[in-house]
């Protein structure tokens, strides 16, 4: 189911950009022709964050290729058990199945103890292993890390690579630390 939740995405994407209709077959922010200016975007309130964004972005590409799914969906059940089913799998495939938080103490080279925080979350294990890394910042979240997880996945499933997505962020400035 990924792998041609993937091919279709890309097809569609690839034939929406050859016919110059980029905005009707894709998602605004993802046009190639928009330019858009993020700075003070974290001021505004409705801003919101890079999770729901890629849920919602996720949202919209299961509406345009929902249809095809069930047309294509090759059982004996009727068209409304057949849309069931695809639902159905959507939403298995949405959310992360996994996300591990943990703090953990270090010791400096001065001899103080500090608290790291690190997080880790495997996004699908549909097609495993799990594929992703780790990122190194004092801005690293939960919901970042569970949206970066969930972008390896679909990366994964566009370019027919048999990995489910996964991700770590440790919220912490490597360049403090010897």
């Amino acid at each position: 189911m990924y792998r041609y939740f993937g091919e279709l995405l890309s097809r569609s994407a690839g034939s929406a950009l050859a016919s110059g209709c980029v905005d009707s077959a894709l998602p605004v922010s993802s046009s190639l022709m928009r330019v858009r200016r993020y700075t003070g975007a974290a001021d505004k309130p409705d801003d919101p964050n890079f999770f729901k964004m890629v849920e919602g972005f996720y949202d919209r590409g299961a509406a345009i290729v929902e249809d095809k799914l069930v047309e294509d969906l090759k059982t004996r059940e009727s068209s409304e058990q057949k849309r069931q089913r695809v639902r159905g799998i959507l939403r298995i495939i949405k959310p992360c199945n996994h996300v591990l938080s943990v703090s953990f103490p270090i010791k400096r080279d001065n001899g103080e103890w500090e608290v790291v925080e690190g997080y880790r979350a495997q996004h699908s294990q549909h097609r495993t292993p799990c594929k992703g890394g780790i990122r190194y910042s004092t801005d690293v979240s939960v919901d970042e890390v569970k949206a970066l997880a969930s972008l390896m996945t679909y990366k994964c499933a566009v370019v027919n690579v048999p990995f489910g997505g996964a991700k770590a962020g440790v919220k912490i400035n490597h360049r403090n630390y010897s």
